[in-house]
């Protein structure tokens, strides 16, 4: 997998503050999207065990509330295997710690897959130029959801999370 870059003390990429992991890799090629300079699998940097140490010695400060998955898109098929790998280290080390993720994917494409079963709060859905309302909270169009994985999961039936 590679990276470009891991945002330290964030606030807007989910609830508290957050250690952000940003992802090489998205085929969605959204309108008007954030990060394009993410959308090359090859892009960025290869996350080698320098940057995971990294992402560790953040989530271990009492202050960040956990870590976030961005991108590019942590769930393009090259990325799942390491961020199923990492979401379940996160959740082994610092289990009262989040996971949230955001995908432009639907949640009824990748609800099975092993990665999603460590997020506690995943964003779904392509970014939408045309729905995009900067009011939404943890989202940028009105298409997308902020969804309570581990409800979901449990009721077999899409659970927001109770912010969205």
């Amino acid at each position: 997998m590679r990276y470009h870059n891991i945002t330290h003390d964030d606030m807007l990429n989910g609830d508290g503050l957050r250690t952000v992991l940003w992802v090489s890799g998205c085929t969605h090629r959204c309108e008007d999207c954030q990060n394009p300079v993410t959308w090359d699998i090859n892009g960025g940097l290869p996350f080698d065990k320098a940057a995971e140490e990294e992402l560790f010695r953040d989530l271990s400060k009492d202050y960040i509330s956990g870590i976030t998955f961005s991108g590019g898109d942590p769930l393009h098929p090259q990325n799942r295997e390491e961020i199923a790998r990492l979401a379940e280290t996160v959740k082994q080390k610092f289990p009262e710690k989040s996971v949230w993720l955001y995908t432009g994917y639907l949640w009824d494409d990748i609800k099975d897959l092993e990665a999603v079963r460590y997020v506690d709060v995943l964003v779904d859905g392509p970014y939408v130029k045309q729905l995009r309302d900067p009011q939404l909270h943890w989202k940028g169009s009105s298409n997308q959801r902020v969804i309570d994985v581990q409800a979901s999961l449990s009721n077999n039936n899409v659970t927001l999370h109770k912010d969205n």
